[in-house]
């Protein structure tokens, strides 16, 4: 019985693991798709929230905040937040900032 428990932690972890890369994935496409709109150099792209909870829909799942950081003209730097819900994003926003 304790075999069995230790086979669904290490599954438990690994299925994490796997769905915090699968959603830092999405979070670097979506601010790399940004980026493009804006027409501006994107620099880095970095969490800076994560919860485990149940989504609006009703499914548990990753609660996410990325920082990403642009610059538009290469001296100033500017950041901009991604909020997402697993792999799919919810809201942007994005500072003023210079053309």
């Amino acid at each position: 019985m304790a075999s069995l428990w230790t086979f669904i932690l290490i599954g438990s972890v690994i299925y994490l693991f796997w769905l915090n890369r699968k959603v830092a994935e999405a979070a670097n496409v979506h601010a790399k798709r940004q980026s493009e709109q804006l027409q501006v150099q994107l620099m880095s792209v970095a969490c800076s929230k994560r919860r485990f909870g149940f989504l609006k829909s009703g499914k548990p799942g990753v609660k996410s905040e990325f920082i990403f950081e642009f610059s538009s003209d290469g001296e100033n730097a500017y950041q901009g937040i991604l909020i997402m819900e697993n792999e799919y994003l919810k809201s942007v926003v994005i500072p003023p900032h210079k053309i």
